[in-house]
């Protein structure tokens, strides 16, 4: 071991002749743990509900969307989605309609969008199907028997002042419903539903809401709340004879290999589908929310840097006392032969040994912390607030090596003066009256 280093690790363990010196030491020490420790759990915490929503929004939502630049749908579709899946980026495609409804049964109702898909093909591009808890999406496959459904009860008017479980004989088309709209209706599965369209259709009457009764066959929950609350699905062929689109779609959904560069594949699809064309991703639709978790890891950080600045600032107070307590030792060792930069690095070392205690125990503490509340689910979120039910924690190691870097660099620079003022001790001045 260095000369300094053995020095500063013997005055650390040396009894104090005054004990405040060895509180404050400790306090110190406890100082950098703790913070330590908190900028590990923030920044598990924060990374957490970032990897939380990307993964629900990965799975929920398409990767790019390709749509008409002037809104009105897209005609020939089943050639445009074969061709544009053969490109080399995409994995999957499908076509979806979405539009903007109100769902409602007997006196409660709600807004929804109500999105028409092809299962089959939805599923490679969306996981929202595969979360179904009850009831079956099954029924929403173009075979299913309930293909005709919607022309005999489907019909455009006013709504019906009746209960909607009035249901004419004739089989209703499916639709499946998040698990909190279900709620807010009071539906389950087996219950029918009014969907209505803001839309509507011209009569002599001017333009009249079109409305079509709907069954629900299955209630999906993904646990993110604003699909949960907000979603319904139905059959393509079911929305577009709602919306009178004829055989027109509103959108086509891809899948791509690499998530990071969605946008740079959404213009290469979007230059491959020809003029008239535009694309959305994923990044873009969320970009708000990412950029809020970004600013709220940044302030976090600071925040709770500051615990770690105030453990510095015992650092400082503790090495103060130090050099006043051992000047008489300073002065013995510079007459016996020990440079100024000696004692000046021996005093850092000190500074910095309680950095890397302190260091060391916050980094165990912060994450066997964020693991057992990740694993545990210590703490519990209203899902109507943040989308998830639970606060998730997922360290990192980069974090940890940030956090450790910023708490040793702390406790460095908090040890350049006393360090400084005890390589300036004058061996005649200390030793006169000893």
């Amino acid at each position: 071991m260095k000369f300094e280093l053995f020095v500063a690790a013997r005055y650390l363990r040396a009894k104090r002749r005054q004990a405040v010196i060895g509180v404050i030491t400790a306090i110190s020490v406890v100082g950098v743990a703790a913070g330590v420790a908190s900028l590990i759990v923030a920044l598990a915490i924060t990374n957490g509900f970032r990897q939380d929503l990307e993964q629900r929004l990965l799975g929920a939502s398409a990767h790019v969307q390709l749509m008409r630049a002037a809104g009105d749908g897209i005609k020939g579709w089943p050639e445009l989605v074969w061709r544009l899946q053969q490109q080399p980026q995409v994995k999957a495609a499908a076509p979806a309609i979405y539009e903007q409804v109100l769902v409602s049964r007997g006196a409660r109702a709600t807004g929804a969008v109500l999105k028409g898909v092809v299962p089959s093909e939805e599923r490679r591009v969306s996981e929202l199907l595969s979360f179904v808890t009850l009831g079956s999406a099954a029924a929403l496959e173009p075979g299913a028997a309930s293909e005709a459904a919607g022309k005999g009860p489907a019909g455009g008017g006013r709504a019906p002042s009746d209960q909607v479980e009035d249901a004419a004989p004739q089989p209703l088309p499916p639709i499946v419903l998040g698990k909190d709209m279900a709620d807010d209706l009071g539906a389950t599965v087996g219950s029918v539903v009014l969907v209505t369209s803001p839309q509507g259709e011209l009569t002599p009457f001017g333009i009249v809401p079109k409305y079509v009764r709907f069954k629900v066959v299955g209630i999906f929950h993904s646990g993110f709340y604003d699909y949960d609350k907000s979603w319904a699905f139905t059959r393509l062929s079911d929305a577009q004879r709602l919306f009178g689109l004829g055989d027109l779609i509103s959108v086509i959904e891809f899948k791509v290999d690499n998530v990071d560069r969605a946008g740079e594949i959404g213009r290469e699809i979007e230059q491959s589908a020809g003029a008239g064309f535009q694309t959305t991703n994923w990044m873009e639709q969320n970009r708000a929310l990412f950029r809020a978790l970004r600013l709220e890891r940044v302030v976090t950080f600071i925040t709770i840097g500051l615990i770690v600045l105030v453990a510095a600032l015992n650092i400082l107070i503790s090495l103060i006392m130090m050099v006043m307590e051992k000047t008489r030792d300073i002065a013995v060792l510079m007459s016996m032969g020990a440079r100024r930069g000696q004692v000046r690095r021996l005093f850092m070392a000190q500074g910095v040994l309680i950095g890397v205690i302190g260091t060391a125990l916050g980094l165990v503490a912060g994450y066997v912390l964020a693991w057992a509340g990740g694993h545990y689910h210590w703490i519990s979120l209203s899902p109507e607030v943040y989308s998830i039910d639970y606060v998730p924690f997922a360290p990192r190691v980069m974090d940890g090596v940030l956090v450790a870097a910023v708490a040793l660099g702390i406790s460095f620079i908090a040890t350049v003066y006393p360090s400084w003022s005890a390589s300036r001790v004058l061996p005649a001045e200390a030793l006169r009256y000893e």
